[in-house]
């Protein structure tokens, strides 16, 4: 085994945090503008960080009880790993340093890209976007480090003298670290998506439709919350979301190449499986920072060419991972290493679909979100009709696209397309790694969902700060494209989230298998009864040990809860949105009522209040979605063991996949129908279309910021509960 090549790994993890802070450094030597646009961005981040130290003390205390469930599991009644309570709490602190950093760059990039935006559209493109890569890099380098450390650690704490044995423990412990980092994305995603969107619902109702004001105008008292909340959901929240699928992805496809060469007992070929992945993920983290460095637009440049020029970075990173990583599998010597490598160009290819899907089905510069704003002329009835049916048809590529692409992967890295059962073991394999060429140049298409939120912010600073109509419409031009980019990157994460449940779902059988093994289950019999030995048991005899079948009552009942849960989640966060918005609403009606100078400009709004709100709402509403989320997939699993595990991961995958695509997908082209109207069309900003426009897109608000990002987290956090309470599913079971 030629353990050298591992060293990539940790050095690619610190060459992406150098970068960081060289690009973070570069954003601070920027000027910030005027007084007044330092004192606006100054509000917003101290909103931004008040409100995260409020959530990371909730977050903390939950993970605080279950760390002493998994130990009292673990060393209490011997059910799991004894490293399974430290990993769990390493996965969460990281997931939230890579949030807590990328929001603290956006936070200080936001004045400062409006200032750059007056002097060019260029110079504001390249801070804001560099400002987003510092996200995708302290995301991709924080993950690449923990995932190096905990290889190392447990390499070297982990006693077997089977080295493949070893291998597949050392795999699936680490796994359990993705836990942490799924629980803690998901109270970002869901607590920064209520926060956000109850003020954005206040600041458009009352600012927009009912005072006539523009949307950043400082004489809205739910101005400075909506801009926190940009911050703390689409910053935050979207890094910890994409930190626990990149992770995900590489852990989850560590584990099947393990497994893949369990039963041959190859240790070789189980090694190299094994670091495959991250040295996928490594070498995309490099390229990832050459294609940041090839995203520019010339002076003059029009929206097409914004969104070309984030293109080409991106492009021009996929095809340079396509050829790196050919490199990587032939130089390790892997099985099939031909097949795998196209199980990772399938990835890339489905991953540029599913964005290429989304732009279109989301951008202003294409016809479905521009029949939406033909759709206005007639009232919010049409606009919200219109916006459900694309969504509704947005789902169908997305879909054909993981389908097809899946059944690729599966069959280029297994070398056959019967789905015999011999095939599965590096079929699976080729599944896993596709995810991972999916996610390999998250350093860069994270920076463009980052640089959406960042631009938006600037706006907001430019509009607050009165800065002239041509800055404004630069900043403008960004943060429509920013709608764009966000919603691309939604559409990655969900993409990415079915391939990596996938191959989780895969990880929790091998799961089963070192639980069994831990409680002494050392044989298997079949209904054939066959006698097979745990340790060398397939996929296939363990599903048939368990039932796991669509004849078995069991699995269509665990069908339909997980099914059902992606609808109450979503029907949880979006009455959640609807209560704070409420509360929003009510406060900024008071204000306008109780001090009429606000409107004239002789008063000061209250902007601490409307933050208190949002803040107070995101903490409370976000515990429940969160614990059912979590208690669900354990009550199952009491109850109808592994057969109702797999039907409720199965149920919830391919649920909470579709609503996800849709709710997004809804959302974005809700909000871009808005934006399309306010650049002039039908009427522009003030005419009846547009105020109908604002109507959808507060109804798509709860859609693309809450309840629709959060399903991907939702359905690879049971999984992860799953796996890391298999040994509970072996030892109890009620039916």
């Amino acid at each position: 085994m030629n353990s050298s090549l591992f060293w990539i790994v940790p050095v690619a993890s610190v060459c992406a945090l150098v970068f960081a802070a060289y690009f973070y450094r570069q954003m601070k030597a920027a000027p910030e503008g005027t007084e007044r646009m330092i004192t606006i961005a100054g509000h917003v981040r101290a909103g931004a960080m008040a409100y995260l130290k409020q959530q990371y003390k909730i977050v903390g205390m939950f993970f605080a009880g279950l760390t002493l469930v998994f130990a009292w599991l673990a060393y209490g009644l011997g059910l799991q790993n004894a490293w399974v309570p430290f990993a769990f709490l390493t996965g969460g602190l990281f997931s939230g340093l890579a949030g807590f950093f990328g929001m603290k760059t956006a936070t200080y990039a936001s004045a400062r890209v409006a200032h750059a935006a007056s002097h060019s559209l260029d110079a504001g493109l390249r801070l804001a976007f560099r400002s987003g890569a510092v996200m995708g890099l302290v995301v991709v380098g924080l993950a690449l480090l923990d995932i190096s450390v905990w290889f190392l650690v447990l390499t070297h704490f982990v006693a077997d003298d089977d080295p493949t044995h070893k291998l597949l423990v050392i795999t699936t412990t680490m796994l359990t670290f993705g836990m942490g980092a799924s629980l803690q994305a998901l109270f970002a995603r869901v607590g920064g998506g209520i926060f956000t969107k109850a003020a954005d619902v206040g600041a458009d109702l009352v600012g927009k439709v009912e005072a006539g004001i523009p949307e950043d105008d400082p004489r809205n008292p739910a101005t400075i919350a909506d801009n926190v909340g940009d911050n703390v959901g689409d910053v935050a929240g979207m890094g910890a979301d994409l930190y626990e699928s990149y992770v995900g992805s590489i852990l989850a496809t560590a584990a099947l190449g393990a497994a893949a060469f369990a039963a041959t007992g190859d240790s070789d070929a189980a090694y190299k499986s094994v670091i495959a992945p991250m040295l996928v993920a490594a070498v995309g983290t490099v390229l990832s920072i050459v294609g940041i460095f090839s995203v520019r637009v010339k002076k003059g440049a029009s929206q097409r060419d914004l969104l070309n020029a984030l293109s080409r970075g991106v492009n021009i990173s996929s095809v340079l991972i396509f050829v790196a990583s050919f490199l990587i599998l032939r130089f390790l010597g892997l099985p099939n290493y031909t097949g795998i490598w196209g199980a990772i160009a399938v990835g890339l290819v489905t991953g540029i679909i599913i964005g290429k899907a989304t732009e279109y089905y989301t951008s202003q510069e294409f016809k479905p979100t521009q029949s939406i704003g033909e759709h206005a002329k007639t009232g919010p009835a049409t606009v919200i009709i219109s916006g459900l049916g694309v969504g509704m048809i947005s789902t169908v590529i997305p879909v054909v696209a993981i389908v097809v692409g899946t059944t690729a992967a599966y069959g280029l890295a297994a070398g056959s397309w019967s789905f015999a059962p011999e095939s599965i073991p590096m079929g699976l394999y080729g599944i896993g790694i596709a995810a991972v060429g999916m996610l390999s140049t998250l350093g860069l298409t994270l920076a463009t969902d980052a640089y959406g939120p960042i631009a938006d912010n600037a706006g907001g600073n430019a509009e607050m700060a009165g800065l002239g109509p041509e800055v404004r419409r630069r900043t403008d031009a960004l943060d429509s494209l920013g709608n764009t980019t966000a919603a691309t990157g939604k559409g990655f994460a969900i993409g990415s989230a079915a391939l990596t449940a996938l191959a989780l779902l895969a990880s929790y059988v091998e799961e089963l298998k070192i639980a069994m093994l831990r409680n002494d289950h050392d044989s298997l019999v079949l209904r054939s009864g066959e006698t097979i030995a745990t340790a060398h048991a397939t996929i296939t005899q363990f599903m048939d040990y368990f039932q796991v079948n669509l004849m078995n009552p069991k699995v269509i009942l665990g069908v339909f809860i997980g099914s059902m849960m992606a609808f109450l989640f979503c029907g949880l966060t979006i009455n959640a949105v609807g209560r704070a918005a409420g509360r929003m609403v009510e406060e900024v009606r008071r204000q306008f009522k109780e001090k009429p100078g606000i409107i004239g400009g002789t008063e000061d709004p209250d902007y601490a209040r409307c933050v208190a709100i949002s803040t107070a709402g995101a903490q409370h509403e976000m515990i429940r979605p969160s614990v059912i989320a979590v208690l669900v997939p354990i009550a199952v699993g009491l109850i109808y063991g592994v057969p109702g595990t797999f039907g409720l991961l199965g149920g919830g995958l391919s649920t909470g996949f579709v609503l996800a695509v849709f709710m997004a997908n809804s959302g974005g082209a809700w909000d871009n129908a808005k934006k399309y109207i306010e650049e002039g069309h039908h009427g522009g900003k003030g005419s009846a279309a547009h105020k109908a426009a604002v109507i959808g897109d507060t109804v798509g608000d709860p859609f693309k910021d809450t309840a629709g990002p959060s399903l991907n987290i939702l359905i690879k956090l049971m999984t992860m509960v799953s796996i890391v309470t298999a040994g509970v599913n072996v030892a109890y079971t009620l039916f």
